[in-house]
């Protein structure tokens, strides 16, 4: 079972307005014991009394006891000096209540000032992402060990901004530089295949040329899009998400009928703020997924919704439930019956989880009971 977490602001109140206490208690003890010992006592008064008395009375007069007389003079002594320890004890136990309360009230405003720099660098790093490494905390103050710390934060978010900037310009270039040759290399295999006096042998070679550059163009097209919603969003737009689903369920439905798959539709209104093309790339993954991994005769359920905002049903083989996180892996796959003549390089759900994170959602999958995948993605509201 956890234990209950104070936070630091608490503890530290708790440290002071304890201290207090303590030191509260201390003196209130030292000052009990000195006015305890300042204080007289009833013994001396009563002997005192009888000193006086004795002298006065005449040698010819009955004297009566005079014990009653000095009883009475200690027992009013006595209760005077436990009255006035009393009173002590009780006003200074008020008065330490009381100081209690305002040291415990102080330490909450000290602890929250002392705190404020950890606050501000705990703000900064919330509010960071991809699209917005530029902010910087910059605290000011005297030099001590917050300060350094907010500074060496700093000093951290300037790497990694570099860092992000040398990746970007790594995805810019190497969208030209790996595209470019497989456009041109399948130019030739098309233009060579257009002849109408290649042997059906070159044909065969040439066919699954124009099937491995597929692949590959697939490949880093996957990779590049990963790249992209890695970094995040520069910018967010309203999306209305059942036009999305709608239009890839559209584009998808010659690959559906290649397959013998029905896809069916349940499209209710919801916008999420993001980007247009990547929440299309999601979705266009997900229905792709559930029509090329299923069975002859098969259905693809797409469902638009609140939360799950958008969720894809499929009937196939039955998954286990541990073999499903390695979907979500890059190149990762199940086994060989799940994608035996299939297209795809690896990359479908990892690139739907990294657009989910970069829309601050989440994916997740789970076996349907009768066989197949189902597959929800959670996007915030649109504000």
């Amino acid at each position: 079972m956890t234990g209950l977490r104070l936070s630091v602001r608490t503890k530290l109140t708790a440290l002071y307005g304890g201290l207090f206490l303590l030191t509260g208690v201390a003196l209130l003890l030292i000052n009990y014991l000195l006015v305890s010992t300042t204080l007289p006592a009833t013994q001396p008064f009563a002997t005192a009394a009888v000193a006086a008395r004795g002298p006065a009375v005449p040698s010819d007069t009955q004297v009566y006891p005079t014990t009653p007389t000095i009883e009475v003079v200690s027992t009013s002594l006595d209760e005077y000096r436990d009255s006035t320890l009393a009173t002590l004890l009780l006003q200074s136990g008020i008065a330490l209540v009381i100081a209690a309360a305002l040291a415990v009230l102080l330490g909450w405003l000290t602890a929250s000032r002392v705190l404020r720099p950890v606050h501000e660098v705990t703000s900064a790093a919330r509010k960071l992402g991809a699209e917005n490494l530029d902010r910087r905390i910059n605290l000011d103050g005297p030099s001590d060990e917050l300060k350094d710390l907010a500074d060496t934060f700093d000093q951290m978010l300037d790497r990694l901004a570099g860092s992000f900037d040398s990746q970007r310009r790594f995805v810019a270039n190497a969208s030209h530089e790996l595209r470019t040759p497989l456009a041109v290399q399948r130019t030739l295999i098309e233009v060579a295949l257009a002849d109408p006096d290649v042997t059906p042998q070159v044909r065969r070679l040439g066919e699954h040329l124009l099937h491995t550059n597929e692949r590959s163009e697939r490949m880093i097209e996957g990779l590049l899009t990963l790249a992209r919603s890695d970094r995040g969003l520069p910018s967010r737009v309203p999306v209305q998400l059942a036009e999305v689903a709608s239009n890839v369920v559209r584009a998808l439905a010659p690959l559906a009928a290649e397959h013998e798959v029905e896809v069916t539709t349940e499209l209710a209104e919801r916008t999420v703020a993001g980007d247009p093309v990547l929440l299309e790339r999601l979705a266009t993954n997900l229905v792709e997924n559930a029509i090329r991994y299923n069975r002859p005769g098969g259905t693809v359920h797409v469902r638009v919704g609140r939360n799950p905002a958008l969720t894809v049903q499929n009937t196939g083989p039955v998954i286990r439930a541990d073999a499903i996180p390695a979907l979500f892996e890059p190149f990762r796959r199940l086994d060989h019956e799940r994608t035996s003549g299939a297209k795809g390089a690896g990359l479908g759900l990892s690139i739907v989880r990294s657009v989910a994170q970069a829309h601050d959602g989440s994916v997740y999958a789970q076996p349907a009971e009768s066989g197949g995948l189902v597959t929800g993605v959670w996007l915030p509201e649109s504000r």
